[in-house]
């Protein structure tokens, strides 16, 4: 995989998240993005959140300057301005897929913990395990109390032994209940050519109200 991180090169994805409180489950929200890369990983990222109904979020991060979009953004912005400038770098959100195959040492960890066969690797790490190899959950502000939270994983990889599939499942506490969320991911077009840019600098604010 070392040889796709390619600064100027990417990867897109897919990831459909599902959420059950045990006894009801539904769709949380589907997400697309894409990740570009530089030579360690992940160099910048642009994903779009669709709840449903026209929800839809939208999170550019370069670096470690992220812009927001949409949500309950769009009532407390101010006028003119569509983008909120902040810390980025990280996962958008909690609901997002917690494990990164296009960081090396993240994908060395989960094929190092796990048990393969064919062309899938399954296992489980904690959250505090993760926050040790991975950057992209390592800058995540997600508490300590978070911690012992185990993510249970399959990975699936291509006949070039790349990531196509990543589908995790865990528990999280969510205001004194459990639910549990299961993320699904697609990855296609590793080393596809990549231009994340930030959004023109007239529609971002860094002021709320």
């Amino acid at each position: 995989m070392k040889a796709k991180l390619v600064p100027g090169h990417g990867v897109r994805f897919t990831d459909t998240v599902t959420w059950s409180d045990g006894t009801d489950e539904r769709g949380a929200r589907d997400a697309k993005g894409t990740f570009q890369f530089d030579k360690k990983g992940i160099a910048a990222f642009d994903i779009t959140m669709n709840y449903g109904e026209d929800d839809k979020e939208h999170v550019i991060s370069i670096g470690k300057t992220g812009y927001y979009s949409g949500g309950i953004l769009e009532k407390v912005l101010p006028k003119g301005k569509t983008w909120f400038k902040s810390a980025g770098g990280a996962i958008p959100d909690a609901w997002a897929q917690f494990l990164n195959p296009a960081e090396p040492k993240t994908l060395a960890a989960l094929i190092e913990n796990g048990k393969t066969q064919g062309n899938t690797v399954t296992g489980s790490i904690t959250l505090k395990e993760l926050k040790t190899v991975s950057a992209w959950v390592g800058a995540a502000r997600t508490g300590k109390e978070n911690d012992g939270i185990k993510i249970d994983y399959t990975l699936t990889l291509s006949s070039a032994g790349l990531v196509s599939r990543v589908r995790t499942s865990y528990t999280i506490s969510r205001d004194g209940e459990l639910d549990a969320v299961t993320v699904d991911s697609r990855f296609t077009g590793w080393g596809t050519k990549v231009s994340i840019k930030a959004p023109p600098p007239a529609t971002v604010t860094d002021k709320l109200g």
